[in-house]
């Protein structure tokens, strides 16, 4: 049996993969920091403690073929004073430290999750490819591209395969920041001031993003860099009212003049979530489609309201 070890193994993205990968007959060993029950779905388990420069692979990586580093220090919107270095520390140094153990460990393919902050903020123009030049904006963007560039340097020097997968927003039950505050905001009935907003948006629920990290764990062609996404680009007010329609909540989009939202968000220093709401941020996965023969699986309507299910039936406040 095909044994995989999974960083990140217990978090919103890792729970799911774990029951992906159990569901296809590979043996599951998830990486954790502390010792914890877990689901069935991870066969073994290894305490690794905190990602970062020092930590041992050594116990983990024994007998494993294939690696899904999904762990990361996750992006926040107002980072505390310090945060730059972790997002370092953790993202670039850990996963550096891991990539050239498990090259040596002599592990056949090794997939990152990366990020499509790695390409940059905003699309104004046309939709992120891979074969676009890295121009990350913020030290996050920045951890992961250094990050791809570890792992590919680590496959280098050996016979290891490296795989890089930059997902835009993941959505899916255990969501955080910005979609959990659009649920609660339409629960709630709150007028959205966004109808005037005509932006663009790529988004991939986490059950699109597994079937998709498993495709590339075997996949002949797929070491590389690849965009995925759930292949319908949303504006926000067309995001809003599905969720609604999941919901059965009425929406109320007023149209309120996009400047005068930046210029109101500003004040009070929430310019960067509203840029989340109102930019445009979109990947092309045509040459996904096309070399590797994936497609969503997943709608964005059914995903929506398996989502809403979760919320509904009590996500955390």
């Amino acid at each position: 049996m095909t044994r995989v070890l999974v960083t990140g193994a217990t978090g919103f993205i890792g729970g799911v993969l774990c029951e992906a990968l159990a569901s296809a007959d590979y043996l599951v060993r998830g990486a954790l920091r502390t010792d914890r029950a877990v689901p069935a779905a991870i066969a073994e388990k290894v305490v690794v403690g905190d990602i970062n420069s020092t930590t041992d692979w050594t116990q983990a990586l024994r007998g494993v073929d294939l690696v899904i580093h999904a762990a990361a220090r996750a992006h926040v919107l107002h980072p505390a004073q310090g945060t730059a270095n972790l997002y370092f520390e953790t993202n670039e140094r850990g996963t550096q430290r891991l990539a050239n153990a498990a090259a040596q460990m002599q592990v056949a393919r090794f997939v990152l999750l990366s990020s499509i902050k790695v390409n940059g903020e905003e699309t104004p123009i046309r939709a992120y490819t891979s074969a676009d030049d890295p121009q990350p904006q913020d030290a996050y963007g920045m951890s992961k591209w250094h990050a791809e560039q570890h792992v590919a340097a680590a496959a280098g020097h050996g016979g290891m395969q490296a795989v890089i997968v930059r997902p835009p927003l993941v959505y899916g039950p255990r969501v955080r920041a910005n979609f959990l505050r659009l649920l609660r905001w339409v629960d709630r009935g709150w007028p959205l001031p966004f109808g005037a907003v005509r932006n663009r948006r790529s988004l991939v629920n986490v059950w699109n993003l597994c079937d998709f990290l498993l495709l590339v764990l075997k996949h002949p062609d797929a070491p590389g860099t690849w965009m995925v996404s759930d292949g319908e680009d949303l504006s926000t007010p067309d995001l809003i009212r599905r969720i609604g329609t999941a919901m059965g909540r009425r929406v109320r989009l007023p149209s309120v003049p996009v400047g005068f939202l930046q210029l109101s968000a500003g004040l009070v220093g929430r310019g960067g979530e509203l840029a989340r709401l109102c930019g445009s941020l979109a990947v092309d996965i045509t040459q996904t489609q096309a070399q590797l023969g994936w497609s969503a699986r997943v709608s964005v309507d059914a995903a929506l309201a398996r989502t809403v299910a979760w919320y509904l039936d009590g996500a955390p406040p």
